[in-house]
């Protein structure tokens, strides 16, 4: 299985600055990466991996997609991207199997080739490519640090819409008075 040293050594191989976390307590999953570091969620990104089905042939793939902890893609928007007929979240078996990381901490580094992977367009949008991003390792006890530069660099991730567009303040028109209604001369 693929864990902290996996990826450090890999960074420290390809000489990108990055900083491996001991956390305070051991998490099941990276959605509880804002909790054990003390951050917001916008900062602590979570790879949510999907089992897809082929359009033409059936053939069956893996595919991730990079979104801030706490939040689920549409699966539908996950589904379009990777041009796949169906798509469902994979099994912690075949996560686990495939990735060779601990399903549910799947850090988006060092996946295999042939696995689409996908980030949030905002994750991209919203910050400076020198903010540090945390993301799981693979292990309970630990998260990378890593530039969003440097991940997006490493990963060739595509940025995409995986989540509906925010939706504009409705405007709410309050009743009018009564008393104004009336027109001049009655």
């Amino acid at each position: 299985m693929k864990d902290a040293l996996t990826i450090h050594r890999a960074l420290l191989g390809g000489e990108t600055r990055h900083e491996i976390v001991r956390l305070p307590f051991g998490i099941a999953t990276a959605d509880e990466l804002p909790e054990a570091l003390g951050l917001p969620a916008e900062r602590c990104l979570v790879t949510r991996v999907y089992a897809c089905e082929a359009v033409f042939r059936g053939d069956r793939f893996l595919a991730g997609a990079v979104v801030c902890a706490g939040r689920q893609p549409l699966q539908e928007a996950v589904r379009r991207e990777v041009g796949a007929r169906q798509v469902r979240p994979a099994r912690a078996d075949t996560v686990n199997a495939v990735t060779e990381y601990a399903a549910g901490l799947v850090s988006p580094l060092l996946l295999p080739d042939a696995m689409p992977l996908l980030i949030d367009r905002r994750i991209i949008e919203s910050r400076s490519p020198d903010d540090v991003v945390y993301t799981a390792t693979g292990e309970p006890s630990t998260a990378l640090g890593i530039r969003v530069a440097d991940l997006r660099l490493l990963t060739s991730a595509k940025p995409c819409r995986l989540f509906p567009p925010p939706q504009a303040p409705s405007l709410i028109i309050e009743p009018a008075d009564p008393r104004e209604l009336r027109t001049s001369g009655r």
